[in-house]
């Protein structure tokens, strides 16, 4: 009867206790895990979970195939009704992973796994030659941000990678194709350092919806804050801090070398020369869009073009508000690449749909005879710079296994290390 009083009275001074903060009991499991304390692990499993999570079971969580455990993230909190949903970026030696746990109201664990990312380096990367760390972005919009910095004594030119439109990560992942990720890793296993990051409309969704929401605030900040915090790192070589503009963020190379002032070079892979509008209608065009859809965008595009200050308050126009689209409204990349005046190379999928050859041969034309301008276009490549035959689809972007061009990867390397 006294043993029983104990417990009793033990188990109580427990539950009165407040749980751990979730992302610690989540962290904790993962050790363990890692650990192969299997035994540590299912006590916090919680009563109802125990019988899918027994040591045998856990013992399988993580493959074999993995390697060796290089890094541990920040984990991300998420609500899902009185369960918090804790989310870990794992780096293993062969690929990326997430570990996932699901912690109760108690602190206890009703899920526990490790989702592998089907990603893997590709041929031209060379993880022995070069390391990672992590750095912020913004004072005010804080960017989680990797460098990849090529192994040995330096110093290395470098380059901020600048994302397309939508809300991209680090890895600037389409569909199973990591574009910034597949760069950062090829470049730097060649002699270049990179800097890729999470774009704001990513960690920050909310900002779409201000009204001073622009492709100011969208990307020029945080490019040229990017590039300072490149600047800053003891590798990078003197004078040679180049930007890519990828896709949208191509299109505003111009403008974020004019804002950063001090690059030696940009790079433009995919990125249009002409207005949204006309890439939108060339893009329905493509997808074969008919009908009212199709006399939507007509309609909206044609508004757009003919939008004065005095229309700051228009409603959405093809997704975009009015101060996002006025200011874009009268730009040039062409005349404002001339005016920056830097080495530019421009690089062009002629199986992209939706930026396509007309824009590389507006930039080949706008561009000609203006000096430091390299132009070459890829027959084969669509929007992420994947091979393929005939006509390209977003379907494309979803095959596994799929990386960047080696051909791309050798150019740009080329060029940032000339």
């Amino acid at each position: 009867m006294f043993s029983r009083l104990v417990c009793l009275f033990s188990a109580g001074i427990l539950m009165a206790q407040p749980a751990a903060a979730p992302q610690d009991t989540a962290r904790k499991a993962l050790d363990l895990l890692l650990a192969h304390k299997y035994a540590d692990v299912v006590a916090l499993i919680s009563p109802g979970s125990k019988a899918t999570n027994t040591e045998p079971v856990l013992a399988k969580k993580i493959p074999e195939d993995l390697g060796a455990v290089q890094n541990i993230g920040t984990a991300d909190v998420r609500k899902l009704g009185l369960t918090n949903v804790v989310y870990i970026p794992l780096k293993f030696a062969s690929t990326d992973a997430t570990f996932v746990a699901a912690v109760n109201e108690q602190g206890l664990l009703s899920i526990v796994r490790i989702d592998v990312d089907p990603w893997k380096h590709p041929p031209y990367s060379k993880p022995d030659s070069f390391k990672e760390r992590e750095v912020t972005i913004g004072t005010q919009y804080k960017l989680a941000g990797t460098l990849t910095i090529p192994n040995g004594p330096g110093p290395f030119p470098g380059v901020v990678l600048v994302h397309d439109s939508g809300a991209g990560t680090r890895d600037e992942t389409v569909g199973a194709v990591k574009v910034f990720k597949d760069l950062a890793e090829g470049l730097a296993s060649n002699g270049v350092m990179v800097l890729r990051y999470e774009k704001r409309t990513k960690t920050y969704p909310a900002v779409t919806q201000s009204r001073d929401y622009s492709p100011e605030t969208e990307v020029i900040e945080d490019a040229a804050l990017a590039a300072g915090v490149l600047r800053a790192q003891p590798e990078l070589k003197p004078g040679k801090l180049f930007a890519l503009g990828f896709g949208f963020g191509g299109y505003l190379m111009p403008r974020i070398a004019e804002a950063d002032g001090k690059l030696a070079g940009m790079a433009i892979v995919n990125g249009n020369e002409r207005p949204l509008e006309d890439l939108a209608l060339d893009e329905a065009a493509y997808r074969k869009i008919q009908g009212p859809q199709l006399v939507l965008i007509q309609e909206q595009a044609g508004k757009i073009k003919r939008l004065t200050q005095a229309d700051v308050d228009t409603a959405a126009l093809l997704g975009m508000l009015g101060p996002y689209l006025l200011d874009l409204k009268g730009y040039d990349p062409i005349a404002e690449s001339k005016l920056v005046a830097i080495p530019m190379l421009v690089l062009q999928g002629g199986r992209d749909f939706q930026v396509n050859m007309k824009d590389f041969a507006a930039w080949t034309s706008g561009l000609k005879g203006v000096k430091n301008v390299t132009l070459k276009s890829y027959p084969t490549l669509d929007h992420v710079l994947v091979a393929g035959a005939g006509p390209s689809t977003e379907n494309d972007y979803r095959k596994a296994g799929q990386h960047v061009a080696p051909e791309v990867i050798a150019d740009l390397a080329k060029w940032f290390n000339q």
